[in-house]
């Protein structure tokens, strides 16, 4: 009688876990966080080039304080979207490009755990960018604001994840840093040009404006406009804020569909 030899497994084959793990997202997000920390330029260009936008866009409008009133607040979210976008996305790809992703993605950790360490370290930047750009904005700049400053800071706080899921999710289709520059055009330059910002969006064309209702940019600057004009928290305000961090949960999600190993 012969017997048949059990087949081997690979002691570097690991089952990917199912289910997010709060330690395992938490050692990642620690992980990006020291690896920033030794970045300062990058950490200058997240936290602090929104206020610097900020600031000169005031001095242009010096002489029109209300034009700065008008658009401060939509591009108080516009600002952070834009920079958290740029830099998740050349980060995330200098890592993969560096081997660290393929060498995590080797370990047992589940993709839903690599993408929610990276959201959120670079949330907590977010956080950091969002408030000091709001503060200054309120309280530095003297933007006119009708409802509360802190409805504000909210908007402008999911704008910055909205970039960093966006960013996190490009980056999967970029093989090198010039790459994920080129998908600004593609990504972010439509929905600036349709958010609301230069027109409202009823006065565009019937197809831009079918087109700018699925932009999520779109809400966000519908909700700083809500902020602008009512002191108290509106119905079209909870429906903006909702719609954007469903974006940005549902492009975390796809990011975390699309990452893979580039190595067998």
């Amino acid at each position: 009688m012969t017997t048949t030899a059990a087949p081997r497994t690979s002691p570097a084959a690991h089952p990917e876990p199912r289910a997010i793990n709060l330690a395992r997202t938490t050692a990642t997000a620690t992980r990006v966080l020291r690896q920033l920390r030794h970045d300062p330029r990058t950490i200058a260009l997240m936290i602090l080039i929104p206020c610097v936008m900020l600031l000169l866009l005031r001095y242009v409008f010096d002489g029109s304080p209300r034009t700065f009133d008008s658009i401060g607040a939509s591009l108080l979210g516009i600002f952070p979207l834009i920079t958290m976008f740029l830099v998740t996305s050349i980060a995330t790809l200098r890592e993969r490009t560096s081997g660290t992703l393929e060498r995590l993605l080797a370990m047992p950790l589940g993709k839903g755990d690599l993408i929610a360490g990276y959201a959120l370290a670079f949330g907590a930047i977010a956080l950091v960018q969002s408030v000091l750009a709001t503060g200054l904005a309120v309280w530095a700049l003297g933007l006119d604001v009708t409802g509360s400053a802190w409805l504000l800071l909210l908007v402008a706080l999911l704008d910055a994840l909205l970039g960093t899921a966006l960013g996190l999710f490009v980056s999967a289709f970029a093989s090198s840093e010039f790459q994920a520059v080129q998908f600004m055009p593609a990504v972010i330059f439509p929905q600036l040009l349709l958010c609301g910002l230069f027109t409202p969006r009823p006065d565009m064309h019937p197809v831009l404006e079918g087109i700018s209702d699925v932009l999520p940019m779109s809400y966000a600057v519908d909700g700083m406009n809500e902020v602008l004009k009512h002191t108290d928290v509106t119905t079209a305000f909870v429906r903006d804020a909702l719609i954007v961090a469903a974006c940005a949960l549902l492009v975390l999600t796809l990011g975390a569909a699309t990452l893979r190993r580039r190595t067998p």
